[in-house]
């Protein structure tokens, strides 16, 4: 019942209450990227949801907006292309901030796998059917054990290849316990343990 019917009313309900709450936030950093960096507030890409849907998944902007709109899906962290105030956003995980929007839309929850882009859902078509059968998070078990994922794929000699190869499998893995285990209790873990880490724990 909670999968089906109350998961989707709780997210809309904590999804527009956090929205409003954080709505002179988002005003403030709007206004600090649109000084630090020409181009748009937010950053859009198409990104796989439920049903193997894609939808434009939504972050406040925190690279240069020439190279973003170059055709790479693929970063590795620590870039030039990172803007002043996009590397506070990054650290912080206030660029994510805006994915409250795609919960209240009904294209994400607060918690489920992290939807990924085109290029590596087709690198495994069956298992991402599988996580494809829920509605992907803002957070996710995944997120807290790679919280610091950015830092990991820059000090690889191939960032892109250890993503593909190593790091990608192993979320899901993640993303696909979590298919099977969806419950209220679960998710309110998850909740948790990403404010502890966002808030600097470990």
């Amino acid at each position: 019942m909670y999968r089906i019917f109350f998961k989707r009313i709780l997210d809309f309900l904590a999804a527009f209450i956090l929205f409003m709450l954080f709505l002179p936030l988002f005003l403030i950093l709007a206004i600090l990227i649109k000084l630090d960096s020409k181009g748009p507030v937010f950053f859009r890409q198409q990104r796989g949801g439920r049903g193997g849907v894609f939808f434009d998944i939504l972050k406040f902007r925190s690279m240069t907006i020439k190279e973003e709109s170059d055709g790479k899906d693929f970063d590795a962290g620590g870039s030039a292309r990172i803007t002043r105030v996009g590397k506070i956003l990054r650290k912080s995980k206030m660029d994510e901030l805006p994915q409250l929007i795609n919960v209240i839309c009904g294209d994400m929850s607060l918690v489920g796998p992290r939807p990924e882009v085109r290029t590596y859902i087709e690198l495994y078509p069956e298992r991402w059917s599988k996580v494809h059968s829920v509605t992907p998070g803002i957070t996710d078990p995944a997120s807290v054990v790679f919280r610091d994922e950015e830092e990991l794929l820059s000090k690889a000699d191939d960032p892109e290849k250890e993503y593909r190869e190593n790091i990608l499998p192993t979320k899901l893995d993640f993303y696909e316990k979590y298919v099977e285990n969806i419950s209220l209790l679960e998710d309110t873990k998850v909740l948790f343990k990403t404010v502890f880490v966002v808030l600097g724990g470990h």
